[in-house]
């Protein structure tokens, strides 16, 4: 049974929790695990394939690749982080088009100038409000279905104040955003004052980001603050550097793996992930030695 959409999922009363994922793999892991939706980071795309940091070096066809690339794979609704649409609201409407015809589920904007860096690093700078808001607004003039959810992000915090941001995020839901993403908050009494403003008029999502300015909460803590999603979106990056480098170091040490062998999975496990032995059998059914002629 295909997981419910996302619509269906926040009008439900369960919080969102979706891990960041960066490839088909990542998503395969998430679904397999049991989450209900996932995450395409931008940063984690940077992070992965580029080995650089999210400072707006990854492009809207690299993102488009990634989602078609997931989209073989899983049928995982997909929050996709799309920064600032690459441009402005021509550029927003060419992005939209692309990412939900490749199979994202929800469209993330945010409002930083070109280009952009990850919320969590100091030096960002914003387009105006209204410009935002235009950008917001050709996204859902671009979009195909009402099932494809458009995100508005702020950055505000960070560069004009909590209470401009909270202002933004005004006009953000005044121009028809399906949720908000009011980033970095710097401590629970900000994650309280914008649930208590939002929570009763639009879906709001948290980011959980290990080292940031926001403090690190659990989804249950979260749900009471008021918060319908929670991303996880560089966790999965993190942990995997953390056994990356360990595993190394252990090759680099003992000259093989068996030290780490408890820490790996066999090539039997791997092919059990990968479906492997579900994949062949689908393509014997086309083999000529199957059939006579």
């Amino acid at each position: 049974m295909s997981p419910s959409t996302l619509s269906e999922q926040l009008a439900g009363d369960d919080t969102i929790i979706a891990p960041g994922v960066f490839d088909a793999f990542s998503a395969a892991g998430a679904e397999q695990a049991g989450f209900q939706a996932a995450y395409l980071s931008g940063a984690s795309i940077a992070y992965c394939r580029f080995g650089r940091p999210d400072i707006g070096l990854v492009s809207m066809r690299e993102v488009a690749d990634t989602i078609a690339d997931i989209r073989e794979r899983v049928d995982l609704p997909l929050f996709v982080d799309a920064d600032t649409g690459f441009g402005n609201a021509l550029n927003v409407q060419r992005t939209v088009k692309l990412f939900e015809r490749n199979g994202a589920n929800c469209i993330q904007l945010e409002d930083q100038t070109l280009p952009k860096r990850c919320g969590h690093l100091t030096g960002k700078a914003l387009v105006s409000a209204a410009e935002a808001a235009g950008k917001i607004k050709a996204a859902l003039d671009a979009r195909q279905s009402a099932e494809t959810l458009i995100m508005a992000r702020t950055d505000a915090i960070a560069v004009e104040g909590f209470d401009a941001a909270l202002e933004r995020a005004e006009r953000y839901l005044e121009a028809g955003a399906d949720i908000l993403f009011i980033e970095a908050p710097n401590d629970e009494a900000e994650m309280k004052a914008l649930t208590l403003r939002f929570r009763d008029r639009v879906p709001l999502l948290a980011n959980m980001v290990e080292g940031g300015f926001t403090p690190m909460f659990d989804a249950e803590k979260l749900t009471a603050l008021g918060y319908r999603i929670v991303i996880f979106p560089g966790g999965l990056v993190r942990a995997r550097a953390h056994m990356e480098r360990e595993y190394f170091a252990s090759l680099k040490k003992h000259g093989w793996n068996q030290p780490f062998r408890n820490r790996m999975l066999d090539l039997k496990s791997l092919n059990e992930t990968l479906g492997t032995a579900d994949i062949l059998a689908v393509g014997a059914q086309y083999d000529a030695a199957a059939h006579d002629d």
